[in-house]
């Protein structure tokens, strides 16, 4: 189940281009549901759910490296309205938004170095590279995004 979740988040992140110029909302959700198998994977494996695996690591660290580096590029003004659970905060506070976005990016940028050629090496390894990126997912979430 998790490795079909992290194939769908990486085709997701590989689709998006196609309906990026037409609905800003609809990449965001794509992004973050890509964003999503990689938390769940890496969540599963932190949690003793599912046996750690350095490839996995990896492909979970490198689907939210990926979701990062595009993310941000989704809300244009305008596309507050629709189906969207972004929160008004982010176009009211442009500046903490951005900090939230070069938080995240920081830390999946620094979790993907971390991670090397191979993956984390064990689950130790891979919990101190991934922590970070979760809690910049938590932050970020309880800021900018409305809760349904």
């Amino acid at each position: 189940m998790n490795k079909l979740a992290l194939a769908f988040g990486t085709l997701a992140i590989l689709a998006t281009p196609a309906v990026a110029a037409e609905d800003p909302v609809m990449v965001r959700k794509i992004l973050m549901q890509g964003n999503a198998a990689g938390a769940g994977l890496a969540g599963a494996m932190l949690k003793g759910e599912m046996e750690y695996s350095p490839a996995a690591g990896k492909a979970a660290i490198a689907s939210m490296n990926a979701a990062s580096h595009a993310f941000g590029d989704y809300f244009p003004k305008g596309s507050a309205e629709g189906d969207t659970t972004a929160a008004p905060a982010i176009w009211e506070d442009a500046a903490g938004w951005e900090a939230e976005l070069a938080k995240f990016t920081s830390a999946t940028s620094a979790a993907a170095e971390a991670s090397g050629r191979e993956g984390p090496a064990d689950l130790d390894t891979f919990k101190a590279a991934v922590g970070p990126v979760l809690g910049t997912c938590k932050s970020c979430h309880e800021g900018y995004r409305v809760k349904r």
